[in-house]
């Protein structure tokens, strides 16, 4: 109790001393007030006798009088400073003939009370009013400075928000498609659950785990998992809360921070966004900043300090680990980097299966088919696509929500909602038409492709005209040159449709180039498929879990022969593309036909068609037995066959889409067949995301 009343006494105190000073402030504030008030209404007095107040009144000076009991305030007409009133008076002196000599001189004059009601008024409205006002305006700002701190010194409070016991509502049940993360972050909770268990043979916990990945895979989710499942206090805030307008306000915050969550421990920091305070202080990454440098040296400082038996873990995420300081990512800081990725075609299916059980599904519902649509979503993705199907099936007079629902919550997800009041020309249709077709054709012809799944012209509210749609089989995650080279061939196929069937081109396929320029350049910079360059490393990849911009490690004069080893793979594929177009010219004409009548068809009804036209190629004669170089050739060739399988069983695989439009969405695979890095996995380029890139329209915009 007496430790209570000691703990307590102190707060009195300062709080009874900031009181006084605020009402010392008010009253000095409101003396000035009503100092310069009153003189500004009043004006500078300054005495004068009876007789030459009578003067001025002959000499038709005054413009004003006011009478009071006991004086005269006179104001002339003439002012020698404009800037202040200057006011005379004199004592009253008995004249009666003093009004009337007013009302011939025409001066306005009035008669004011000097009584105690008039005294009480001048006293309310002159100090306490003014005095009120300024307490209370003086109240307001300083609470909303500190925030409850109390005065100034709120300032360096800490914003964080507060989650106690199980307030934070999530588990690791509510988190799929992450189960490498999960496994690392639960032994933290096991530790907080059991640190007995740990520290018998000398086990230290982590002090730090940073949370590294693509935007909307579920960071932040994961960290509130962690303190549900671990059943204590959840500090979260962002690394902006930290730095604002004050100089030192940031390292009062992380103080602050740290002794708030120590006197909770066992406890949980979340800090998201973390490069936000902890960017290098290297200048080539935007360093020199003193306050931010400051919060960091603060943070730096308090991870060293705190004693990490007690159960205090600091989690962190980022996107850009690249960016974050060294000293920040030591062992004894952020002891762990936990790698949050895309999910998988499995991760995809827990995903949807997680958003979809509060959403009244139909049995025919098959999630497979869904997660293959959609390779290189994010947990964000698929969450928004349920429902965006579940708005549909609403929409649609629907009780539940079906696997039509899905794929088109896939489709407006990637290409935007079906655009009813773009109405094409029947010039324009035929050759959005005869586009969309010649991707299709061009894809359907090479072997490996994945199948073509829908072909519309219906427009779309992100610009497209219409696209093609290709599913994949299985999921891949390795792509090889060949595989890249048909989908070129793919991409120039709507081009090249235009060029055969109506001797001229339009803008629709500007999207189309824009994606192969990308591939092509990628086989020639990074992934060594060049007869030209070999094995050489000719960009790199930045900022690999936003946009993974490539950054150019060669001269201006490589460059050039880069541009021409580019434009020469592309000219190869455009040619090739031509060839087919002209090749299945037949049965682009009765499959352009009939997408013209139905506006959407899909793969089966194309493949249908195309099957009709379709030329296999002819057997292979078989190697004569007695030549040795027979059995060495098909060794050769089943090794090649290997190799190939091989390299196709691994790339993670997305429905591409090839468009015509003003925006044309981007295949959803195109990211996800690079080729990942097996030494270094948090740096992987993740599975693209169903993503929209633009292109031009086919007419010309204003």
């Amino acid at each position: 109790m007496n430790n209570n009343n000691q703990n307590n006494d102190p707060n009195k105190k300062k709080n009874l001393k900031s009181a006084l000073i605020m009402l010392v402030i008010c009253l000095g504030l409101t003396v000035l007030f009503s100092t310069v008030m009153n003189r500004y209404r009043n004006g500078e007095q300054e005495k004068i006798t009876y007789d030459e107040f009578v003067d001025m009144l002959d000499k038709k000076e005054i413009k004003s009088v006011t009478l009071t009991d006991s004086r005269v305030l006179i104001e002339p007409k003439k002012q020698e400073n404009p800037l202040v009133k200057t006011v005379y008076y004199t004592v009253v002196f008995p004249d009666s003939e003093l009004t009337n000599r007013l009302l011939a001189a025409d001066i306005h004059f009035e008669k004011q009370d000097d009584s105690g009601s008039s005294l009480i008024t001048q006293v309310v409205v002159g100090w306490l009013l003014p005095f009120a006002l300024i307490y209370a305006m003086m109240f307001f700002v300083m609470r909303g400075i500190g925030k409850g701190g109390g005065m100034m010194g709120g300032v360096g409070k800490s914003n964080a928000k507060v989650y106690v016991e199980k307030k934070t509502g999530v588990t690791f049940a509510d988190v799929a498609g992450q189960d490498e993360a999960k496994e690392t972050l639960s032994e933290m909770v096991d530790f907080l659950h059991n640190p007995g268990k740990y520290t018998k043979i000398g086990a230290k916990l982590p002090k730090g785990a940073l949370l590294v990945g693509p935007p909307g895979t579920g960071k932040t989710l994961l960290a509130k998992a962690v303190a549900g499942e671990a059943n204590v206090p959840f500090f979260s805030l962002s690394g902006s809360d930290f730095v604002e307008m004050f100089v030192g306000v940031g390292a009062s915050r992380v103080r602050d921070l740290f002794k708030q969550a120590q006197s909770m421990a066992p406890c949980i920091i979340f800090i998201d966004e973390v490069d936000a305070i902890g960017k290098s202080r290297d200048t080539a990454y935007g360093g020199g900043n003193d306050e931010r440098e400051q919060t960091l040296n603060a943070l730096l400082a308090e991870m060293d300090g705190f004693d990490s038996s007690k159960g205090l873990v600091i989690l962190a995420a980022t996107n850009r680990p690249e960016v974050l300081d060294k000293a920040l990512l030591r062992p004894g800081r952020f002891d762990r980097r936990v790698i949050v990725e895309r999910p998988d075609l499995k991760g995809r299916i827990e995903t949807l299966k997680v958003h979809a059980k509060n959403v009244l599904m139909d049995d025919s519902v098959d999630f497979e088919e869904i997660a293959l649509a959609t390779s290189g979503a994010v947990g964000s993705d698929l969450a928004n696509m349920v429902n965006e199907a579940a708005l549909g099936a609403v929409k649609a007079g629907r009780s539940v929500v079906t696997q039509q629902d899905l794929m088109e919550a896939v489709e407006v997800v990637i290409a935007g909602k079906e655009k009813k009041d773009r109405i094409l020309g029947d010039e324009e249709k035929r050759i959005v038409a005869y586009h969309e077709v010649g991707h299709a054709v061009s894809i359907a012809v090479q072997k490996k492709t994945e199948p073509v799944q829908k072909i519309t012209i219906v427009p779309r509210t992100m610009g497209a005209l219409g696209y093609t749609m290709q599913m994949p089989e299985e999921e891949r995650y390795l792509m090889s040159k060949e595989q890249m080279l048909s989908e070129l061939v793919g991409l120039f196929g709507g081009r090249a449709a235009e060029e055969v069937v109506f001797n001229s081109v339009t803008t629709g396929a500007s999207n189309d180039i824009e994606r192969a320029t990308q591939i092509a350049r990628a086989m020639v910079t990074q992934y060594g498929m060049s007869d030209t360059f070999g094995l050489m490393g000719l960009e790199s990849v930045q900022s690999r879990y936003l946009d993974g911009r490539p950054v150019m490690n060669c001269s201006d004069a490589t460059g050039a022969l880069i541009d021409k080893e580019v434009q020469k793979i592309l000219k190869e594929a455009y040619d090739k593309a031509l060839a087919i177009i002209r090749e299945y010219r037949d049965a682009m004409d009765e499959i352009a036909a009939f997408l013209l009548e139905k506006e959407t068809i899909t793969g089966k009804e194309f493949m249908n068609i195309f099957n009709k036209y379709k030329k296999t190629e002819p057997e292979k004669a078989p190697a004569l037995p007695e030549e040795t170089t027979g059995s060495d050739g098909a060794a050769q060739e089943a090794v090649e066959d290997a190799a190939a399988c091989e390299a196709s069983g691994g790339k993670e695989n997305a429905p591409e889409v090839q468009e015509t439009a003003d925006k044309v969405p981007a295949e959803p695979s195109a990211e996800a067949e690079v080729p990942a890095d097996a030494e270094l996995p948090e740096e992987n380029a993740p599975a693209a995301e169903p993503s929209v890139s633009e292109t031009d329209i086919p007419f010309k915009e204003e």
